[in-house]
């Protein structure tokens, strides 16, 4: 035989010279979770070693992922029930708990990396990602409310702005909106393809954010289609995204690498909390070696073609080194 292909696998050393794919700190951005209070950390029951941080203990956790090189960071609010409307007119207050988050994070950490989440789920009385009437979600008036978040995080401080809505044209509303006010400079990170998926169910723990009524069908995506994606990919660079986001991740590695093999844009990827928790569960139970699982997880979507994974891994892949 003249071509034998184990003679590149027979030591660490060969393995490690042709390897192809690599993870570092630079394409990790680690979601974070915020509520009200003072001295606050709870860890979220389906989310193993996963915790929701009041403002001055977001601040300390900031701090040690950027000791450990992870210097970007996606913020998620907890919004108390009494301060949810219709209209999510919490999400673009200026003494909010959010906007005070972002904030603070780029007053002590400039250099950091802060992404946002514009969704008005998190801040809606019906739970829903747009403004509801009748039962139907309005598309062009959920803009509007949009568009106010959008600004109001740019105000606080926000590099890169991410709508996870899934609103028609909400993407160059928003650029739109951010350009007038001189926000030219302040990236926006497009959830294009985001699928309507059974996979989020910790996460909406984590910020008591479901549906209170229904489901998200009629604006997330069919997990069963693919070009879709690419449609919906195309129409968010055509309006001025910067990045593109796949959401989740391990079910649609191959819409990661439809969408990497037709744009010139870097793409990134969601590794969900459905996704995490099921992966901390089974190590739990003993099943899987969490080194080798999480380190396999990571490498399978960057080889799909993500540029930045957005992972609840990220801080613990660095304090153990298993990059």
């Amino acid at each position: 035989m003249l071509q034998r292909p184990r003679r590149n696998r027979k030591s660490e050393v060969i393995r490690q010279m042709v390897q192809e794919t690599h993870v570092s700190a630079a394409n990790l951005i680690f979601p974070l979770f915020i509520v009200e209070g003072n001295n606050q950390k709870t860890e979220v029951a389906s989310m193993s070693g996963i915790f929701r941080y009041s403002i001055d203990n977001l601040l300390r956790e900031v701090e040690s992922c950027m000791k450990l090189g992870l210097n970007s960071f996606d913020l998620f609010p907890n919004i108390s029930e009494e301060l949810k409307d219709k209209y999510a007119t919490e999400s673009h207050r200026e003494e909010g708990l959010y906007l005070r988050a972002i904030r603070e994070v780029k007053n002590n950490f400039p250099e950091a990396c802060v992404v946002t989440d514009v969704a008005m789920d998190p801040y809606s009385s019906d739970g829903h990602d747009g403004i509801v009437e009748n039962g139907e979600i309005l598309n062009d008036e959920t803009l509007e409310v949009l568009g106010r978040m959008a600004l109001a995080q740019a105000y606080a401080g926000a590099d890169i702005i991410a709508p996870s809505d899934m609103m028609d044209g909400r993407v160059g509303y928003i650029r739109r909106t951010l350009d007038d006010a001189g926000f030219k400079h302040v990236s926006i990170m497009s959830y294009s393809a985001k699928y309507a998926s059974a996979f989020y169910g910790p996460f909406r723990d984590a910020l008591n954010s479901a549906p209170k009524f229904g489901d998200k069908k009629s604006y997330q995506m069919n997990p069963a289609n693919q070009r879709e994606a690419l449609i919906e990919a195309r129409l968010d660079e055509a309006e001025g995204a910067d990045f593109l986001m796949v959401k989740p991740a391990l079910a649609y590695l191959d819409v990661i690498k439809l969408i990497k093999d037709n744009t010139e844009l870097p793409v990134a990827a969601y590794n969900v909390s459905g996704e995490y928790a099921m992966l901390k569960a089974a190590v739990q139970k003993g099943w899987l070696n969490e080194q080798r699982s999480v380190t396999e997880v990571l490498t399978s979507i960057r080889r799909a073609g993500a540029t930045a994974i957005l992972t609840y891994h990220a801080k613990e892949v660095l304090e153990n080194k298993w990059l």
